[in-house]
């Protein structure tokens, strides 16, 4: 390069050095342009970036954390969701952090409307967005998970068909790096990924409580379930309000316009007994399946609570065994179920998972939670509410970690 040349360049980026000096700084700004390029290149695979031969691994939490959010181009497909509410809102989740993972979106699942799981044709399916809303979701979850209608596909690159493995030798580790696999090279090129086998809930979990939450945050139910649930909760306080007024001769209006309630997820039903007998033989832990008195006792032992306390039981009463649930109960807890409140017609008209959304809205909404931990309804409660006033470990990374005792009460 000569003379005229070099301060023609040194013109140009403000140089006023030697040439010797300025070729160094034109060779950094080179450098640095480069670097800059591939840093910014869009790439397709799971923390990977790629420039020609250079490939740059990033790590989960700094590829997720990408200014581009989810792609809305590449979409995960997982079966149908099944088993109880709240198993269905933590196998959701499982398959949101999954496609999250490999930077796709989910395609809207379906739920299931009743219990049943092995006889295919009492599934039931039910659309995510009849219970919770999908655009509400999507606004308050964004740039975290995305969701997708199947609407949004087109038929550029097909579907890959994804089988998860199972039994013992199908580890954590076999699972993550299937995962891992999924997310670059030539399975990532099509637009859909279709995990094929098992209700997500069943899937090996990768994730750490926080995630799960950052998604149970996201789901708001529709306007008319959540309606629903305001009108039992206005019926439990408006009966507290009587009550407490009986008890309260002469006091002020205002100090009755607050009925606090206690919620007991009352899990005494025939299949929770079944079930808890088998889980209580595997893990060979004794205080899993408790009896109705031991829970009326626990409950009793509650130090805070009025002297006349409304108890709302949350129980299936169609798989109710026991007709004398409302009997035996402490002086100044007066209990109440869907009959005797006369809201069992509110349930009634929709399926159980409707049902079960509905309670647990009660039971989240209650002053004083009693729950059991061995039950997710009860441990995604405990979950919501420990957000706000509990300390627990939100990294942990097994959903075990928010059990808080066989029965134990969050106020």
């Amino acid at each position: 390069m000569d003379l005229s040349s070099t301060r023609k360049l040194s013109r140009l980026f403000g140089c006023f050095f030697t040439p010797l000096t300025c070729k160094c700084c034109l060779a950094l700004v080179t450098i640095a342009l480069f670097f800059r390029a591939i840093f910014l290149h869009s790439f397709s695979g799971y923390g990977v970036i790629k420039s020609n031969n250079l490939r740059l691994i990033l790590s989960p939490s700094v590829h997720l954390e990408s200014h581009e959010g989810i792609r809305g181009d590449k979409f995960l497909e997982v079966p149908q969701i099944v088993w109880g509410l709240n198993n269905q809102k933590i196998a959701f989740a499982r398959a949101c952090l999954t496609a999250r993972m490999l930077n796709r979106t989910l395609l809207m699942p379906s739920l299931s409307g009743s219990l049943f799981y092995k006889e295919i044709d009492l599934l039931h399916p039910i659309s995510f967005d009849q219970v919770f809303q999908y655009e509400r979701f999507n606004s308050l979850c964004n740039r975290f998970v995305r969701l997708g209608r199947y609407s949004d596909l087109g038929n550029q690159t097909g579907k890959y068909d994804l089988r998860k493995g199972s039994g013992r030798k199908w580890t954590v580790e076999r699972d993550l790096e299937q995962l891992k696999q999924s997310s670059r090279g030539p399975i990532d090129k099509y637009q859909v990924i279709s995990i094929a086998g098992k209700n997500p809930f069943l899937w090996h979990d990768h994730w750490p409580i926080k995630d799960y939450a950052r998604v149970f945050e996201c789901l708001v139910l529709v306007d008319e379930i959540a309606k629903e649930a305001d009108k039992v909760v206005s019926k439990i306080r408006r009966i507290g309000r009587k009550l407490r007024s009986k008890t309260n001769f002469g006091a002020e209006g205002s100090s009755l316009s607050h009925a606090p309630y206690v919620a007991i997820y009352m899990r005494v039903e025939i299949d929770w007994m079944i079930h808890c007998k088998k889980l209580k033989q595997r893990s060979r832990i004794s205080q899993i399946c408790s009896s109705k008195q031991e829970i009326m006792k626990r409950v009793g032992n509650i130090v805070g609570l009025e002297s006349t306390a409304i108890v709302y039981l949350a129980v299936a009463d169609s798989l109710l065994n026991d007709s004398s649930i409302l009997d035996g109960w402490k002086g100044g807890l007066v209990p109440f179920e869907k009959k005797k409140l006369v809201v069992d017609g509110i349930y009634k008209k929709h399926p159980y998972l409707i049902q079960s959304a509905i309670d647990y809205e009660v039971c989240s909404r209650a002053d004083t939670f009693v729950g059991n931990s061995f039950s997710t309804f009860s441990s995604l409660i405990v979950l919501e509410r420990t957000q706000r006033k509990w300390m627990t470990n939100m990294s942990d990374s097994n959903l075990k970690a928010i059990s808080y005792g066989s029965n134990a009460i969050s106020c």
